[in-house]
C-alpha cells in the first residue's frame, strides 16, 4: 500500500510539474523587492493575540498599555515588520486579534513581541505559528492609509 501511495504521489507531482507554465506577468524586480520565492510566496510568522493572564491591572494601566500597543504597531509597520493586523470578533478561545509579522522565525517574532507594552504587561498573550503566504502582503500597506476616512 505504501509503495502504491508513493507511486501515485510521484506520478501526480510529475504531471503537476509538467503542467506549470511561466507567469507572463512575472516581475523579477518586484519579486526581489518582496523577497518572493519562485511561487510568489515567503515565510512569515502568524501571531494569534489572546487575553493575557493579568487580571489585576487598573483601567489606567490598561489604557496606557493599549495606547502603547497601538503605537508599537505603527512603529512595526514603518519598520516593515508588521504587514497585517486586526481584531477578531468574540470567540470562545479568548483570541483578540492577529498579527502577521514579516519575519522568518518564531524567535525573531518573540523578540519583536517583547517590545509590545500590552504583551509585556501580560494583558495580551500570544500563540505563534510559521506561516507561508503571498510575498505581496506588504504591498497593501502603501494603500491601506488611503481607504479609511479616520
Amino acid at each position: 500500500m505504501k509503495k502504491l501511495l508513493l507511486l501515485f504521489f510521484c506520478i501526480t507531482a510529475s504531471i503537476y510539474a509538467k503542467a506549470q507554465k511561466p507567469n507572463p506577468d512575472y516581475d523579477a524586480e518586484l519579486a526581489k523587492k518582496y523577497e518572493a520565492d519562485d511561487y510568489g510566496m515567503k515565510k512569515y510568522v502568524l501571531v494569534m493575540l489572546k487575553t493575557g493572564s493579568n487580571t489585576t491591572s487598573t483601567k489606567a494601566e490598561n489604557d496606557t498599555a493599549f495606547a502603547g500597543h497601538m503605537a508599537n504597531m505603527g512603529k512595526l509597520v514603518k519598520e516593515n515588520k508588521l504587514v497585517v493586523a486586526g481584531p477578531l470578533g468574540k470567540n470562545d478561545k479568548n483570541y483578540r486579534g492577529i498579527f502577521i509579522l514579516n519575519v522568518k522565525t518564531i524567535d525573531e517574532a518573540k523578540r519583536i513581541l517583547a517590545t509590545d507594552p500590552a504583551v509585556k504587561a501580560n494583558l495580551l498573550d500570544t500563540d505563534l505559528f510559521e506561516w507561508y503566504g503571498s510575498a505581496a502582503l506588504a504591498a497593501y500597506l502603501g494603500t491601506s492609509e488611503k481607504v479609511g476616512k479616520f
